[in-house]
């Protein structure tokens, strides 16, 4: 969960914490879990190095499940109501199955830059399916920076896919939707409790599916492990499943949702620095063009709003 989530408990939680002290330590955990975030994608092509992609994904739940019910029975943490358990399930079939396979299985043949600007479009799908989804209206500038922000990585991908969405293309734009489906969802969980606990039962929720998909994935595909895939596992796992949306959620309850998601616009800008030093990918000129006039649509929602 990002921006939205938990916004509304920033100013009992900022009063705990105090002062100026309180928001430069929120600030740097915000930044922290933006950090985590940008380096998903060159860890999961590091991933792919060792892993089949069902085997990668599902491996990955199970890890980042582990930690998750680690964290909650350290804290006793008590079952969710059951009215909660269908909303649950939305989060995990978005944030925890969907986007981590989708966004898998496009890097098989999209690089992560490409992958980076196109899943940059992620905070506008989120606030208009948030928007759609609680009937609020907000105004035409908000919608025409959105449309704005879309046709810029649609014209992206046409551009570099030689005038036709490749099969990437077509499960990145799907991860958009079941990521944005899930976040809208956990942002309004968020509002019932802590959002590092949304997301640590979400992913309990799905360790029975992802164990049995770690066995038949591991079955299936070919495993050649390496330093490489070990390391990109257990960050997808560990650094950009549980502990990014950890540090996240007490940064943003420290700092407020707004100034949060300022800082998250540095996401995708950091994801094309990690694919130049970690992976060698070379940059089209085209790519941080793209990436930056994303962040200024985005940017624009964001006042408007």
């Amino acid at each position: 969960m990002t921006a939205q989530n938990s916004a509304t408990r920033p100013t009992s939680i900022a009063v705990q914490v105090g002062g100026h002290s309180g928001a430069r330590s929120g600030t740097a955990l915000a930044l922290l879990g933006v950090v985590a975030f940008s380096l998903t994608f060159p860890a999961t092509a590091w991933g792919l190095e060792s892993f089949g992609p069902w085997s990668f994904v599902a491996l990955r739940s199970v890890l980042a499940a582990v930690i998750a019910a680690g964290f909650l029975l350290a804290g006793r943490v008590p079952l969710p109501d059951r009215r909660h358990w269908a909303g649950l399930a939305v989060v995990a079939g978005g944030v925890v199955v969907g986007f981590p396979l989708l966004t898998t299985l496009a890097l098989q043949t999209s690089t992560t830059s490409h992958a980076a600007v196109v899943v940059g479009l992620l905070p506008l799908t989120r606030a208009a399916l948030s928007a759609l989804r609680t009937g609020t209206r907000p105004p035409r500038a908000f919608w025409a920076a959105a449309v704005a922000g879309a046709l810029v990585v649609l014209g992206f991908t046409l551009a570099q896919s030689g005038g036709a969405p490749s099969a990437g293309d077509a499960y990145l734009f799907g991860a958009l939707l079941v990521c944005a489906a899930g976040y809208t969802e956990g942002g309004r969980l968020a509002r019932l409790m802590p959002g590092w606990q949304v997301i640590g039962w979400a992913l309990v929720l799905c360790l029975p599916l992802a164990l049995a998909g770690s066995a038949l994935g591991l079955a299936a595909e070919p495993v050649h492990l390496t330093w490489h895939g070990a390391a990109g596992l257990v960050w997808a796992a560990a650094g950009s499943t549980f502990l990014g949306l950890y540090v996240w959620y007490r940064g943003m309850a420290a700092i407020g949702a707004p100034r949060a998601s300022q800082l998250q616009l540095a996401q995708p800008l950091l994801t094309l620095v990690w694919s130049v030093a970690l992976l060698g990918e070379h940059l089209s000129p085209a790519t941080p063009l793209a990436a930056g006039a994303v962040l200024v649509c985005i940017t624009v929602t964001q006042r408007v709003k």
